[in-house]
């Protein structure tokens, strides 16, 4: 039987140590945000954000709700004092007190918590333009993109500071998507220019504070990852496929833990069950040995309201392998 608790299993994936066991993951572990950086969201994700970007959700109905991409707040950057207000944060201490005492009564002490999530970088930059006016910016008024990032960074660290004084926090985290399917949004020069210098500065809060920090960036990623190590980063969630996963583990191992699960997309309602099993145990084979690696936690939840009965069985069949695996690679 394992001695550590899925936290404490976890903390030492987050602490570039061999854990007892895999570990799981959530995203839900570091996400968590005061009230008073939720703007007016509602439960949801749809509503306005702390800096007035209104989020709504597809026509599909799928989750989470995305900033509008059109009606955008902000279409010149060289305008963005005019428009970007970050809100105050200098609360009387008993409100931040109040804010821990809640997050701690609805906190499951299995799992870690960690604290940060986003409002920062180039997330926002795009929320506030649209993805052709900022990317052009990047390229047409660097400098005006610094000033914006090193604006937004001041509010970050300063409330990165108050989550690790008040809420005492796991870990520190920072969710930013700078990818896509196939490729980053910047060159590795644009990132290390108007991007790097500012995550850094957020997460050595954390770090200075000796608290381990995780990055949470969908897509294509690893052009960046020698430059996430070098800032201290020891996990990224999640890990995609179109990212070369020996590779990943090759160069870093336990450095920078991978938190991933096959993705189901690749399966569909006829994926025969012997082939999702063995994939599966092929992708546990792959990334387990010698740490540096954690499932998805979602193994363990039931499936979405609406999943089909394929859905169901495929959550089934992957948390009974799972569970078959995972003490099986460590001491």
């Amino acid at each position: 039987m394992p001695r550590l608790s899925k936290k404490d299993n976890f903390m030492r994936l987050a602490n570039r140590e061999v854990p007892e066991y895999i570990p799981t993951y959530s995203l839900f572990w570091g996400s968590y945000r005061p009230p008073i950086l939720r703007g007016t969201i509602n439960e949801d994700g749809s509503g306005k954000d702390i800096f007035g970007v209104e989020r709504v959700i597809d026509s599909a109905g799928i989750l989470p709700a995305m900033p509008k991409t059109h009606d955008f707040i902000l279409d010149d950057i060289t305008k963005w004092r005019d428009v970007i207000k970050t809100p105050v944060l200098d609360q009387d201490d008993s409100v931040w007190i109040d804010m821990a005492k809640e997050a701690w009564r609805a906190q499951d002490p299995n799992v870690p918590f960690g604290v940060g999530a986003s409002n920062s970088y180039f997330q926002p930059l795009v929320a506030f333009m649209g993805f052709t006016e900022g990317l052009s910016a990047c390229f047409e008024e660097p400098e005006e993109v610094k000033a914006l990032m090193e604006y937004l960074s001041d509010f970050a660290v300063g409330y990165a500071k108050k989550m690790i004084k008040f809420f005492e926090p796991d870990f520190g985290f920072l969710a930013d998507d700078i990818a896509h399917e196939r490729n980053p949004f910047l060159s590795l020069e644009m990132f290390q220019d108007l991007i790097a210098p500012y995550w850094r500065r957020y997460y050595a809060v954390y770090l200075d504070a000796g608290l381990p920090v995780g990055h949470h960036n969908c897509g294509h990623f690893e052009l960046y990852l020698d430059d996430l190590v070098d800032m201290g980063v020891s996990f990224w969630d999640p890990v995609q496929s179109s990212n070369d996963y020996a590779e990943i583990k090759a160069r870093f191992g336990t450095d920078l833990a991978m938190c991933a699960s096959p993705e189901g997309r690749f399966w569909n309602d006829d994926t025969p069950e012997e082939q999702i099993r063995t994939e599966f145990r092929d992708f546990i084979n792959l990334l387990a040995p010698g740490g540096g690696y954690a499932a998805f936690d979602g193994l363990y939840a039931d499936p979405m309201p609406g999943a089909s009965e394929a859905q169901i069985n495929r959550n089934i069949w992957m948390r009974e392998e799972f569970d078959a695996l995972k003490f099986s690679f460590y001491e």
